[in-house]
């Protein structure tokens, strides 16, 4: 049984010892009077409009049993309830035979005649025209495409791609367009920069005054805090800065009022952000937060995806160059990606990062399971997995005592101290090493020794002569 476009039709074997050759059993099907003589029309049913067709192959392309189908197998096969019916589903046979307990098969020569009659379609349904039959495939192909776009469970996860990849956009023009504002205003007031760090306070600040020389009788203490507002005033009166004209003062103050406007809309992004993602990925949001959590997800395409990655991969997710840098150079891999800018992490001193990250990636990789295939939407598991981090990290900060076992116990004990006193005699030997006769020589020697010499040259000397 098959659908095909816009009808129903079963078809009958005619010769079960053609279909055991399944190698083979495609040269039954080169022409149309070869497939005629190996199957044969039984029924068909045409559909009453397209919403019943696209009914029916969804149904079929989630392994269910429509209505129609239903009624022409109750109908029809009912009455050789012996004969098995071929299915190309295996999960639609099952379906079939819990519902209407009909035998049904379903093998590679199955998949193989539905292959044969897909090519002979034409020639084993007559009276239809092949254009009729091109424009029914067309008409149901786009409103079956339409339909899975309209209803993909998978959708959802695009919106948070798409948000927090208008996050990112949204913070580098940010960016830039205060960087320009701060530069182009500086000309004219450059201490402001110095004295206010704060860069929405400095454009609304901008915004409010204009030129610097209206900050003495203008009153910003709902923008800025006493003590500030004095300095300001102070450094506006003894400012190095340049004249600006009015002209630029307004376009200036046409720039701080984009860049007010756009905090604004990325403040409204995070909480639409952040909702979504506690009502996607709760477990998810609370071992990592949202920001995090929404990059990992856009970085995999989907949650589905995310979930399908080991914790090796999770913890690694955003390092891929520099792992790849690290084989080829045959140094230290990377031991974290995206997971780094976790709050688990960050809190996290440099000699414990690693650990961390290996863990909180184990317990992120569970709580994405959880959160994609899981049917419960609570947030427990993720709070228990993050309090055993937690944990963790308590413990490697303060050096907690580990439980020792097996060999271990045996190194780690000490032997029983036993004061022992034994009375020694003092060696008196060993205490100086000088020889008992001094080795210097006397004057009276010395003496004696330059008399001779001087004898031996005088006698030589006379021989010499």
């Amino acid at each position: 049984s098959c659908v095909v476009f816009c009808f129903v039709f079963l078809l009958q074997v005619l010769n079960e010892k053609k279909l055991q050759e399944v190698d083979s059993l495609w040269k039954e099907f080169e022409t149309p009077e070869k497939a005629n003589k190996i199957v044969k029309l039984k029924h068909f049913e045409k559909f009453q409009d397209t919403t019943e067709a696209l009914a029916a192959s969804t149904a079929l392309v989630e392994g269910k049993l429509s209505k129609n189908l239903k009624k022409i197998l109750k109908k029809i096969v009912a009455k050789d309830a012996h004969e098995q019916l071929a299915v190309a589903d295996a999960k639609l046979g099952g379906v079939i035979k819990d519902k209407l307990n009909l035998s049904c098969i379903h093998s590679p020569m199955v998949t193989e005649l539905m292959r044969g009659i897909r090519s002979q379609i034409e020639g084993l349904i007559t009276g239809l025209p092949s254009r009729e039959m091109a424009a029914m495939c067309l008409g149901l192909a786009h409103s079956l495409s339409r339909y899975k776009l309209k209803f993909s469970p998978d959708k959802v996860d695009t919106m948070i791609i798409q948000a927090i990849s208008l996050l990112d956009d949204l913070d580098k023009e940010l960016n830039n367009y205060i960087m320009r504002c701060r530069e182009w205003y500086g000309w004219h007031f450059p201490e402001l920069g110095k004295i206010i760090t704060d860069n929405l306070t400095y454009c609304k600040c901008v915004r409010k005054v204009g030129d610097r020389s209206n900050f003495a009788s203008s009153d910003v203490s709902d923008i800025l805090p006493e003590e500030i507002e004095e300095d300001v005033k102070a450094a506006a009166e003894i400012s190095m800065g340049t004249e600006v004209s009015e002209e630029d003062i307004n376009n200036i103050i046409h720039l701080c009022d984009q860049v007010i406007e756009i905090s604004e809309y990325r403040t409204q992004l995070y909480d639409y952000l952040k909702n979504r993602m506690m009502a996607i990925a709760p477990n998810l949001t609370i071992m990592v937060g949202e920001l995090v959590g929404a990059r990992l997800i856009a970085h995999a395409g989907s949650l589905l995806n995310l979930a399908k990655h080991p914790a090796s991969t999770v913890q690694l997710l955003g390092a891929e160059k520099a792992l790849f840098r690290a084989l080829k150079t045959k140094r230290d891999t990377p031991k974290f990606g995206l997971i780094y800018h976790a709050s688990l992490v960050g809190q996290t001193n440099t000699k414990n990062k690693g650990k961390i990250s290996r863990m909180l990636a184990a317990k992120t990789a569970l709580t994405i399971r959880y959160d994609a295939l899981g049917e419960n939407t609570s947030a427990e598991m993720g709070a228990e997995n993050r309090l055993k981090v937690e944990t963790r990290l308590r413990l490697l900060e303060e050096r907690g005592i580990r439980r020792i076992s097996g060999t271990g116990k045996a190194l780690a004990r000490t032997d029983k101290y036993q004061n022992k006193s034994e009375v020694k005699i003092f060696d008196p030997s060993g205490d100086s090493t000088l020889p008992a006769v001094s080795k210097k020589r006397k004057i009276q020697e010395v003496e004696e020794q330059d008399t001779e010499a001087a004898v031996k040259a005088k006698k030589f000397k006379a021989e010499m002569k």
